[in-house]
């Protein structure tokens, strides 16, 4: 993370309504504090994302970063792939966009770079891709729409190219599940986060945030024709998935 980082409060008073979850500018200007304390070892998943990614990236190849939100991993690629791979950064929020682009900007980053909107949950096309990575971002795709977004990633990748997953996910039966989701609230009580602050955050996220079982994740990926699909992250209800076509 650079720069000052606003702390997370969207939840913290009582809300007489809870309405859909949303990156809207309340969330972009304080989502590097929300995602750093939501996640468990966000920042370590982040560095694991570029070690990978930097391997897989080819020379005058693009990266595509799929929900790029604050612009995080995007500065992260730049430090570890040649300067002759162009970054892409994708969103469905503009908001987000325009705090990626602020930041990126204030690094100074001197390579091929693009931002734009882009709805995932309709026909997506990518060029000359050696590397993807959707960092918290598939669960926010509609279920209807995930194998046709599997699948345009994986006509739009190089051979040999690697998608990078990290999802939030569910146990893989109830007892487990249940006992992940209660590890998980108790690690937000650790880092800050009031009970009405997990409660109204997870009545947000109901509808919106839409998790799969991690096998149900990887069938997905082998489904849509990856040839190697493996778990290089997992800690209790959230993994990393990494996947070459």
């Amino acid at each position: 993370m650079s720069g000052k980082v606003t702390r997370d409060e969207v939840f913290r008073q009582e809300k007489g309504r809870i309405n859909d979850f949303k990156f809207d500018e309340q969330v972009a200007t304080v989502f590097d504090d929300m995602v750093t304390r939501s996640v468990p070892f966000y920042v370590e998943m982040q560095r694991m994302v570029a070690e990978l990614a930097g391997d897989f990236a080819t020379p005058g190849s693009c990266i595509y970063d799929l929900g790029c939100s604050t612009g995080t991993t995007m500065l992260l690629l730049n430090e570890v792939v040649a300067p002759d791979v162009s970054l892409v950064g994708l969103d469905n929020s503009e908001e987000m966009l325009a705090k990626c682009r602020d930041k990126l900007n204030a690094q100074g980053i001197e390579r091929p770079l693009e931002l734009r909107y882009a709805d995932l949950d309709q026909d997506l096309t990518l060029q000359n891709a050696s590397v993807v990575t959707m960092l918290l971002t598939l669960q926010f795709v509609r279920p209807l729409h995930r194998e046709r977004l599997m699948q345009d990633i994986y006509t739009g990748l190089h051979e040999n190219g690697c998608l990078l997953l990290v999802e939030k996910v569910l146990g893989e039966d109830s007892l487990f599940n249940r006992l992940f989701i209660s590890y998980y609230y108790d690690y937000k009580r650790r880092v800050g986060y009031s009970d009405l602050e997990i409660t109204q955050k997870r009545e947000a996220l109901e509808n919106v945030l839409i998790p799969y079982k991690l096998h149900e994740n990887c069938e997905l990926l082998r489904r849509t024709g990856f040839r190697y699909v493996d778990t290089f992250f997992k800690w209790y209800n959230f993994c990393g998935i990494v996947a070459v076509k």
